[in-house]
């Protein structure tokens, strides 16, 4: 197959040398990772399952591109609740005047869309947002090492005054 003009356009060798240092944050997700998906439930049990992870430097290295999938491809899907399953992208463009990220995930199977603002905080990376209701939400990125992260899903029915996790997911680095 011939090399596509556009995944060619869309992808970028490394970062950006304009915005080098603050496009550090999140240079750890570059990669394949598989996912470990737990999902705490109202009873107290968990659903669980697979995912992928695939990320990138895109438009000249000035944002990440990243691809969650869960299941994993090779899996079979409706084995879970809808709301489990998913297929989607972030785009993680940096904004050197905020000294912040600009985080927009799109899911087109569940019409799941969120815009949210991450930053460090110590040794994590927290995003911040609202959900569709106006309920804060907050994603982030803990237990970093170069080859493992926890990625945590919260909610905060109150305005931030507590927190229940909806998801979490082990990230391990795939083998090249």
């Amino acid at each position: 197959m011939a090399p596509s003009p556009f995944l060619d356009a869309l992808s970028a060798g490394g970062p950006a040398q304009d915005r080098l240092s603050g496009l550090q944050l999140y240079a750890f997700l570059i990669g394949s990772w598989s996912l470990e998906a737990r999902y705490p439930q109202p009873d107290g049990s968990d659903l669980r399952s697979k995912g992928e992870l695939h990320a990138g430097w895109v438009l000249e290295g000035r944002a990440i591109q990243d691809v969650w999938i869960v299941p994993a491809r090779g899996l079979p899907r409706g084995k879970l609740p809808a709301a489990t399953e998913f297929y989607g992208s972030t785009l993680r463009v940096y904004d050197p005047g905020l000294d912040a990220w600009h985080i927009l995930w799109s899911d087109p199977m569940r019409q799941v869309y969120r815009r949210q603002l991450g930053r460090a905080e110590g040794p994590d990376i927290v995003q911040l947002g609202t959900d569709d209701a106006g309920a804060k939400v907050r994603w982030s990125f803990r237990d970093r090492t170069p080859d493992s992260f926890r990625w945590w899903g919260e909610r905060s029915p109150d305005g931030g005054v507590s927190w229940t996790l909806q998801a979490e997911f082990l990230a391990r680095r795939a083998a090249a």
